[in-house]
């Protein structure tokens, strides 16, 4: 592909600018909107099975709005048909507007099958007629997610609903203590939004400019990985997607921007949190070592002995710099960090700053350290959470 002449360049620490403006991070947040203006703004958040603080859907919308109650959450995205769960950069929950623009995925899915796990004949057709029925229903309650107690096992049932679901047949419109609950998409779409009547080219130019919206300035490769697209995806469509070339000093590589971002230079305060493994300022690891010169990587499947950060380390956002992480647990009303990295003493104020706002976000009264990896920052960590939680 060849890439048009750059619009302009910008410096490496505008794009870190631009970037956390685009996430949300940068500026006066917009509570009003809330959790669903944060879904909207971002166009995907990531779900997860890990549960420490709370489940990563969660701590995305606090991580920009600050101690937002989590059932507050759960409502904004399941409540009068605002939000999908769908594959996107993984299983996510989506804005409804955007169920047409998933249509190329569905075909896709439907056109090329890659299935490990038989479907017993005639269980596609159950499902569909007990969904119609009874539904909105979980696997269990459509007949059992698994034949056995392994994790891969599934049901007939199981195998029937997921696919369905892939085929955009059937919709996940909540979880419920984690199951997924699936109706028709006929009755949970909004009528005006259930169609697959958009090209693949259509529904990738659409992807493309949210996910330029969204991170504010990337890569191709960033901006392909935002929804999981294939590069060649983004190459056919990125010219007329609305997006601007840009040249970012320092990245190597050719880079578009979200014209509306290059408008106005980033300004506002900077929040101070931590962050969930799966938020989406972090999902890609080269473009998080690039904008904050900072290695990311989840831990909690790698094997104890392995581990150099902790089980679920998240990392801890202050003044637009990436400064530590924090491998928190709870213990009763404690929030126990585990294990604290930190870089340098002057990130002690913001770390122990956010671990007291995390704390009294899931109603712990006390905030206990167990491991500091430099140890001469203890000392100044623990000073700080003193005069924080008094």
């Amino acid at each position: 592909m060849t890439t048009p002449r750059p619009a302009t360049t910008l410096t490496a620490s505008d794009a870190r600018r631009i970037a956390l403006r685009a996430q949300g991070f940068l500026g006066a947040p917009n509570r009003r909107a809330g959790a669903r203006g944060v879904l909207r703004h971002l166009g995907a958040v990531q779900l997860d099975t890990i549960s420490v603080l709370a489940r990563s859907h969660e701590l995305v919308p606090y991580a920009r709005l600050g101690a937002i109650g989590r059932q507050t959450v759960e409502h904004a995205y399941w409540k009068d048909t605002h939000a999908f769960e769908y594959w996107s950069h993984a299983a996510c929950i989506l804005p409804i507007e955007e169920w047409p623009h998933f249509a190329f995925r569905r075909r896709a899915y439907r056109d090329r099958p890659h299935w490990h796990h038989e479907l017993p004949d005639g269980a596609y057709d159950q499902v569909i007629k007990q969904l119609r029925a009874e539904g909105p229903l979980t696997a269990t309650e459509l007949g059992g997610a698994k034949r056995t107690s392994e994790w891969w096992d599934w049901s007939g049932s199981k195998v029937a609903v997921e696919r369905a679901l892939m085929y955009g047949e059937v919709v996940c419109v909540e979880r419920r203590g984690w199951k997924r609950v699936y109706d028709l998409a006929e009755r949970a779409i909004p009528a005006h939004l259930l169609h697959d009547d958009l090209d693949d080219a259509e529904c990738l130019r659409r992807l493309v400019r949210l996910a330029g919206e969204a991170l504010g300035v990337g890569t191709r490769a960033d901006i392909a990985d935002y929804h999981r697209l294939k590069a060649e995806q983004v190459d056919a469509v990125i010219a007329d997607s609305g997006l601007v070339p840009v040249t970012v000093e320092g990245w190597g590589k050719p880079a578009w921007a979200d014209p509306a971002a290059l408008a106005t230079p980033p300004r506002g305060r900077h929040r101070t949190t931590l962050l969930s493994p799966f938020d989406s300022l972090i999902w890609e690891r080269a473009r998080t070592e690039r904008i904050f010169g900072f290695t990311h990587r989840l831990e909690a499947y790698v094997p104890k002995p392995k581990r150099v950060h902790g089980y679920f380390a998240m990392p801890v956002l202050s003044g637009g710099q990436l400064v530590g992480r924090v491998d928190p647990a709870r213990e009763g009303r404690t929030l126990v960090a585990k294990q604290v990295s930190l870089d340098g003493v002057k990130a002690a104020p913001a770390v122990a700053q956010a671990l007291v706002e995390a704390a009294t976000w899931v109603d712990c009264t006390d905030v206990r350290v167990e491991r500091v990896s430099a140890p001469e920052l203890r000392e100044p960590l623990i000073r700080e959470l003193s005069q924080a939680l008094t």
